[in-house]
């Protein structure tokens, strides 16, 4: 088994949800518990034995680049895949990232820049996903802004709806990925992660697990608020429980 060595982080997008704090700051650099939210991840990442990490930068790019730099000040290398004004989506970045090189041709770990969770990434680092295998999953409870959920699991298969009395969870934004899931796009052409995710559970291509550990969309201010409370109230660095915000 060999173990996970480099990890993408999603932060191209213009977090319009969270104007107009986003207006002048990209959503990665957001101030969540005292520092910026992409930093909890840095941070996580380099804990847990992951030291080169992709990050696809597009809206206000050159502050993001010049806040984090090369990750030194964090012990990572950080891998600067830029995509035009207009992003490139979630898959697209993705591509673009292994199609210039920032991102090796190897299994991943995949973070969403906009959620801020307790889990522990050295779980993820020795995954290994098998041949045909596309992702890896982690599922949460539902929040309030999600209360349908996203996909089932079932046997360890995930799947968009559920098999018989089988419960959907909401997509963490964590996971890991093969590089194949995205073979076939286009370069520069927009594609989200979504749809082929969809087509690889058909083919029972995707696994996942349900997390208990502390998790958030960072998505508005209202939860920009509900998680800084929760870490001025618990302390991130303090509070190992598994009760959700």
């Amino acid at each position: 088994m060999s173990a996970i060595t480099q990890a993408m982080i999603l932060a191209a997008g213009k977090g319009t949800r969270l104007r107009p704090l986003t207006l002048e700051t990209p959503k990665p650099l957001v101030k969540v518990g005292g520092q910026p939210l992409i930093v909890w991840h840095i941070k996580a990442l380099q804990a847990a034995g992951i030291t080169d990490i992709t990050i696809n930068a597009s809206w206000l790019a050159d502050k993001l680049m010049k806040t984090l730099g090369d990750g030194s000040q964090y012990g990572v290398n950080l891998h600067w895949s830029l995509e035009d004004d207009e992003p490139l989506e979630t898959a697209g970045g993705i591509f673009n990232a292994l199609q210039t090189g920032k991102l090796k041709d190897a299994p991943f770990i995949l973070v969403n820049s906009d959620v801020w969770t307790t889990y522990d990434f050295a779980q993820l680092q020795n995954y290994e996903l098998e041949a045909d295998q596309r992702a890896h999953l982690l599922l949460t409870d539902n929040p309030v802004h999600n209360s349908g959920g996203d996909f089932a699991v079932n046997d360890g298969l995930a799947s968009e709806q559920p098999i018989g009395n089988a419960d959907k969870y909401t997509f963490a934004g964590i996971s890991v990925m093969s590089p194949r899931l995205v073979d076939g796009l286009v370069s520069g052409q927009p594609a989200a992660l979504g749809p082929l995710l969809k087509k690889a559970m058909i083919k029972s291509q995707v696994t996942a697990e349900v997390i208990t550990d502390n998790w958030i969309d960072v998505g508005t201010p209202e939860r920009l608020t509900q998680v800084n409370t929760f870490i001025a109230n618990k302390g991130a660095n303090d509070y190992c429980g598994s009760q959700s915000l």
